[in-house]
């Protein structure tokens, strides 16, 4: 397993992560539990979760939200220094109840939902407490002083973010630097060769605080792990996801073209051209089942050569650089 610091922090995660989104919906708990044994056998030590996931994320269905959570502690239940090896890290804001202040940023949220979150981990500590969205009606005088007290107490080490925008990561790191505190240690985006806005102004700035990336749907939601061939192999896809590959056909055509003619699976490929960019700490890897985590692993040993990645950002041209030089002299 390769290794890295997150951010510019003195801790090192796997450049791998196991992302537990699937666990309670997808995937049974005892797949889960082999998948994160398998994971702790391969070197993976980063654990990505949040409070809403293992079922429909929404406090409206009868069952569903904090579920991932719940597996993952009683896993670590089970001892045998798991806890010991892991970076565990979680993410809150969603709605977890149908009370006024069950959702967002509040200082009321974020100390409820941390405690909720330590309860269902089986845990003392949060290694990684990641702000799932922006609350744009939140001051961040009232968010971080929140998070300083979970960090004084010794329930969270590490402070990040996921789904902001450039700006807001450089107002967030304003605001805790003005306070002695350290602040975002890393944002979890949406970025993939479907998806690369982010490169426009998220990564200039990820890269200007020092602050570490971890990308969410690095397969563009299957579109990018061979989805043609799994089509002229019979594989049943949903009407949206059809009309999505129809709508991509002539990308994905070259896409697993270029993949044939260097050797390497769709999945393995997309998953290497987002390792191989440097502000990059790890990427979430989903698995459903072992099989998927196992396939995983071999992203890490493929070196795409100049030539294949000039012509994957041919296929999949980006936004054209870094604003404001994507879009103006």
């Amino acid at each position: 397993m390769q290794y890295t610091h997150l951010g510019r922090s003195g801790l090192r995660v796997s450049r791998m992560a196991l992302g537990t989104m699937n666990f309670g919906d997808v995937t049974d708990e005892p797949t889960s539990f082999q998948i994160m044994d398998d994971a702790l056998e391969a070197g993976v030590n980063l654990f990505d979760t949040a409070d809403v996931y293992g079922g429909p994320q929404s406090p409206d269905m009868a069952q569903g939200y904090g579920i991932s959570e719940e597996i993952i502690g009683r896993w670590l239940a089970q001892g045998g220094r798991r806890r010991e090896q892991l970076v565990l890290a979680t993410k809150l804001y969603q709605p977890m109840g149908r009370g006024p202040n069950d959702k967002y940023l509040s200082a009321y949220k974020i100390r409820k939902a941390a405690e909720e979150s330590l309860r269902r981990l089986q845990t003392d500590h949060i290694d990684l407490y990641q702000m799932h969205h922006i609350d744009r009606s939140t001051p961040w005088e009232e968010i971080w002083q929140a998070m300083e007290q979970l960090v004084r107490e010794g329930k969270v080490t590490y402070v990040g973010s996921s789904n902001f925008a450039g700006w807001q990561i450089a107002t967030a790191q304003n605001a805790a630097s003005a306070r002695n505190f350290m602040g975002l240690v890393c944002e979890q985006s949406l970025y993939n060769l479907t998806a690369r806005t982010i490169e426009l102004e998220v990564i200039p700035a990820l890269r200007h605080y020092g602050l570490g990336l971890f990308p969410w749907s690095p397969l563009g939601g299957g579109l990018l792990g061979g989805v043609l061939r799994k089509l002229e192999g019979g594989r049943r896809m949903s009407t949206q996801m059809q009309n999505t590959v129809e709508r991509y056909r002539p990308q994905l055509e070259a896409y697993e073209g270029l993949c044939a003619e260097i050797g390497e699976q769709p999945a393995d490929v997309a998953l290497a051209w987002l390792l191989h960019n440097p502000v990059l700490t790890a990427t979430i890897i989903g698995p459903r089942t072992t099989d998927q985590f196992a396939q995983s692993l071999r992203a890490l040993e493929v070196t795409l050569p100049e030539d294949a990645l000039r012509r994957l950002d041919e296929i999949w041209p980006g936004p054209g650089g870094e604003a404001p030089e994507a879009y103006a002299w």
